[in-house]
């Protein structure tokens, strides 16, 4: 089988691909390991909305039309949307078709399959960031007998062992499970690492609304000091609704906070004492935020209430703060661990050389050193927000751009936004 492209992942990322290489009249497939948006079926947990509100579900040539465009999706309303876009432009997406290998074959690429082979000038990876759950090594010092779930593997407290949870990581997928744990009843202990706090609302509007104004979620890798350094930002602390799930209010929930996990000994764990410096790390992070959200709002939004105070965990009692530097899990009655602790890429298919040291590819804005072999839905991409379903519209369009230029394709369409 023959075709100009190969897009490989039909998530929103791949799909939004798909719409720029129909807008510019490149023939393509996209190829899909199970249904349509896959990922997004099977490897959230029951309760799990998007931290973003629905007005940011922008696409190429597609926009949420929704009642309320406040809203933060469930899993399932994404999976809908994602099919309604696929629909509204015919997208070419052959579903229930495995990846098997992506190597070079002359000029091209040839791109097998568990359903026959495609030949292509061109291949764009969306398979996405977020495929392989990062579990830390001192994992494997943990009792056998422990239960251990990632928030791919977790779907509800009813389905854990009797008993407490560790769970380990305060980012966003963190703090949600561990919020779900507490209010099931569960004794729940969070090791806390580096995490980005943010209120769900500020001066009366949600906070990406204003990240989204002021400009922060479009900042590019070129305007950072560290690229490696902002590629390795954590994830927003927040959730999909106006619950906050910050540290202070875990804490009044009943979660014990405790430093980040560096040892598991059998039956035992150790704990950093660093608590009291992530915190306050986070906290400068979250001030600095908020000043730069205040200058704007005076200067252009007339108006917006400033009478809002988000307190500092400093002024709850840094003394509580002081969690366990050791425990032990048989005494605690932690029967699960769940490891909140990031995801990551792998392209155990790829024999293209376009990898580098950690298993990540390397790119410019996307594109690869090999001549026709892009990737779109990476960390940081150029944009800040690469990796959200907003931010791949701008990816898309750059490497349609790019591919059809390379072709010399030019044709007298539209440009794809």
């Amino acid at each position: 089988m023959h075709t100009n492209t190969v897009v490989i992942g039909a998530g929103h990322a791949g799909l939004a691909v798909s719409r720029c290489l129909a807008d510019r009249g490149v023939e393509h497939v996209v190829l899909e390991r199970g249904r349509l948006g896959e990922r997004w079926r099977t490897a959230r947990w029951d309760s799990f909305r998007l931290l973003t509100p629905a007005w940011m579900m922008r696409l190429p040539g597609y926009a949420y039309e929704g009642e309320d465009g406040d809203a933060y999706l469930t899993a399932h309303e994404l999976v809908s949307y994602l099919g309604e876009y696929a629909r509204s432009f015919a997208a070419p997406v052959q579903e229930m078709t495995t990846v098997t290998r992506v190597g070079r074959a002359g000029a091209g690429y040839v791109v097998g399959t568990d359903r026959g082979d495609w030949r292509s000038s061109n291949v764009v990876i969306a398979t996405g960031y977020h495929t392989r759950a990062v579990i830390p090594a001192v994992a494997a010092g943990l009792p056998p007998e422990l239960v251990q779930l990632n928030p791919a593997s977790y779907r509800r407290p009813e389905l854990l062992p009797d008993g407490a949870v560790l769970v380990v990581g305060a980012s966003a997928s963190g703090v949600q499970i561990a919020d779900e744990l507490a209010q099931s009843g569960r004794d729940v202990v969070l090791a806390v690492g580096s995490h980005t706090r943010l209120p769900r609302r500020y001066r009366g509007r949600d906070i990406l609304w204003w990240l989204d104004r002021t400009g922060s979620m479009d900042r590019t890798i070129n305007d950072v000091i560290d690229p490696i350094a902002a590629r390795r930002e954590p994830s927003l602390q927040l959730t999909g609704s106006e619950r906050p799930v910050h540290l202070d209010a875990l804490r009044a929930r009943g979660v014990r906070l405790a430093g980040r996990l560096i040892e598991a000994d059998s039956g035992d764990v150790s704990f950093a004492d660093d608590l009291i410096a992530t915190t306050t790390a986070a906290d400068v992070r979250l001030q600095r935020v908020l000043a730069n959200i205040d200058r704007y709002a005076e200067a252009y939004v007339p108006g917006i209430p400033t009478d809002v105070t988000i307190p500092t965990i400093a002024a709850t009692g840094r003394p509580a703060l002081r969690g366990p530097r050791r425990l032990n899990l048989d005494r605690a009655g932690i029967r699960t661990v769940i490891w909140a602790t990031g995801f990551g890429p792998t392209y155990p298919w790829l024999t293209v050389p376009v990898l580098d040291e950690t298993g990540r590819i390397r790119h410019e804005r996307g594109v690869t050193a090999a001549s026709g072999l892009y990737a779109i839905g990476l960390r940081f991409q150029h944009r800040r927000n690469a990796t959200f379903i907003d931010g791949a519209r701008h990816d898309a369009a750059y490497l349609t751009d790019h591919l059809v230029a390379r072709q010399s394709l030019q044709r007298p369409l539209r440009h794809c936004h």
